[in-house]
């Protein structure tokens, strides 16, 4: 099959609008994401705005998109991408905690409604991957969590990438599933 990956903000219904126009959608995969660090008290209203948009109501525009056409065929994947921190929340992460729980919820509803229509929706909950998001930290404080991580290491992103393709493709008798692929970081 062929993959498109779109880059633009699809925190604007009409960006959104224009992804799926004149496009087959098979699978749908939600991984924009940002994050934010600090005190719950000292986040803005703008960065809980930034953060819920980004993290959860982007979610909801392009999945509203993709079902147009996959409810009518009956048939298609969606994969949310959540995180660890979805399923336990973090200390000094409240508002991205909270968005990307809200990401586990929308997925296990959005199974429930539309299993009868085919259409399987899972999640990924990726724990400490080897990005730009995390390198922010500064290595003492990856090595700290890498210790931290049973696997004894950062994950990869094609670690990511394959949780994701397993959900969208060869799992055709899963849905409402959060996979967490954070090296046994929670168990």
């Amino acid at each position: 099959g062929q993959i498109t990956l779109a880059q633009g903000d699809v925190t604007d219904p009409a960006f959104v609008r224009s992804l799926f126009e004149g496009r087959r959608i098979d699978a749908l995969v939600n991984n924009a994401g940002i994050s934010a660090h600090g005190l719950l008290i000292d986040t803005t209203d703008e960065q809980w705005d930034e953060l819920l948009r980004v993290n959860l109501t982007a979610c909801f525009y392009t999945c509203r998109e993709a079902l147009r056409q996959m409810m009518p065929r009956g048939s298609g994947a969606i994969v949310n991408i959540s995180s660890m921190w979805g399923r336990t929340g973090a200390s000094c992460e409240a508002a991205y905690s909270a968005s990307k729980a809200a990401l586990i919820g929308l997925t296990k509803a959005l199974a429930k409604e539309l299993g009868p229509s085919g259409i399987r929706v899972n999640c990924v909950a990726p724990g400490v991957i080897d990005t730009d998001m995390v390198q922010v930290l500064g290595k003492e404080t990856l090595d700290m969590l890498a210790e931290e991580i049973p696997l004894g290491r950062l994950g990869k992103p094609q670690e990511i990438a394959q949780s994701i393709l397993f959900l969208a493709d060869y799992a055709g008798y899963t849905t409402g599933q959060v996979i967490a692929s954070d090296g046994g970081f929670i168990l």
